[in-house]
């Protein structure tokens, strides 16, 4: 079987004709027939030469999306700038190519991202790469390329080298059949985008593979996320960050939403914590591989009612897109995190003012928000 897999990935490498991220002709072409745990341990590729009590060597695929920049920022407050590579397919800006380690890594390239993982010494691994809900939507292929067989390829790479596996999961792994207030850890869950579906078969594949192999992997479910330091990209949960951006440049803004749509929110800091946080947690505390975690839950009407508290003349109007709002209705409404809670003290830090506040701390040097200040 080793010879097979072998050859496999040699006719990938013949195959493949690019370094696109989107390398659709190497994925019918990967062989993953043999358990990870069948490469000799005593393999040159195995040998790490880091203790216990040193940092983690950190590797983030998918960095320059929302979250991968800021989570890149503060792990290398913590553990060291050296120790974090940030990776993905596209081009970094200046900022964050000089702000600290970057290399290009394709994660359905399995062979590339095998060597960084060893000629970097990873340890930690944060799987960010993925196609968003509506992004997805409008293009399945990719989607079930770069979600799940990317995935596939990590989990190998995670599990061949012992890694401790963070993989993200999202509100979206919840359907119109799961209850939705409060959504629990565990119940129904029965999706209706690619972009669910695809991580419901991570948490399912991150917990088989933790029983299986004995693979530290860690998971949680982010309801939206609303930073100040990235553009929207293609999320049904976006226009909660797009509002602000509307309100400082045209003092107008379009929700795609329903006005009482209420869906699960957290502001990027909380997320960021809580993500470092549960990879920290001792093995012994996890008594699940995914856990919910939330902060609030609002609908378009009350965040624009909050912004407008310090942008009043922003004139809100409805124009609702019926594929991202019928997403939103088959997603949770609330989460039920107390499992997160009880088990590694998750607690968050921003309420709607405070988000709303800061969001403009940031965004709003603006005269038109200085003026409503």
């Amino acid at each position: 079987m080793p010879i097979v897999k072998n050859v496999g990935r040699a006719v990938s490498q013949l195959l493949q004709s690019s370094g696109c991220g989107c390398g659709i002709s190497i994925v019918p072409v990967r062989c993953i027939g043999v358990s990870p745990r069948q490469v000799a341990s005593d393999a040159s590729f195995h040998s790490v030469s880091f203790s216990e009590s040193d940092h983690p060597r950190v590797l983030i695929t998918g960095g320059l999306g929302q979250l991968g920049v800021g989570l890149a920022k503060l792990l290398r407050k913590r553990f060291g700038k050296s120790n974090v590579i940030l990776s993905d397919i596209r081009k970094p800006a200046d900022n964050v190519f000089y702000s600290g380690p970057f290399i290009y890594a394709d994660i359905l390239d399995y062979k590339n991202l095998r060597e960084i993982v060893v000629n970097n010494r990873i340890t930690w691994l944060f799987h960010y790469s993925a196609l968003l809900s509506a992004v997805g939507e409008a293009n399945v292929p990719l989607a079930r390329a770069v979600n799940i067989t990317g995935l596939h390829n990590v989990l190998d790479i995670a599990a061949e080298h012992n890694l401790r596996l963070f993989v993200p999961s999202t509100i979206g792994a919840f359907g119109p059949t799961s209850p939705r207030d409060p959504t629990p850890d565990l119940c129904i869950q029965r999706p209706r985008t690619i972009y669910g579906v695809s991580k419901v078969h991570a948490e399912l594949m991150g917990e088989y593979y933790h029983y299986r192999y004995g693979l530290d992997f860690r998971c949680l479910r982010y309801p939206g996320i609303i930073s100040a330091d990235s553009q929207p990209g293609g999320g049904t949960t976006d226009y909660a960050v797009q509002i602000f951006h509307d309100a400082i440049k045209t003092g107008k803004f379009q929700c795609n939403l329903k006005p009482d749509t209420r869906l699960p929110m957290m502001y990027i800091d909380d997320c960021l914590k809580a993500t470092l946080e549960v990879m920290e947690a001792p093995a012994e505390a996890l008594s699940m591989r995914t856990y919910n975690i939330s902060a609030m839950s609002f609908t378009p009407e009350e965040l624009a009612q909050e912004v407008q508290k310090h942008v009043p003349e922003l004139q809100v109007t409805y124009n609702v897109d019926e594929v991202r709002q019928a997403i939103a209705d088959s997603w949770p409404m609330n989460f039920d995190d107390r499992n997160a809670r009880r088990d590694w003290g998750w607690k968050h830090d921003y309420d709607l003012p405070e988000l709303v506040t800061t969001m403009f701390s940031f965004l709003g040097s603006d005269s038109r928000v200085a003026q409503a200040n």
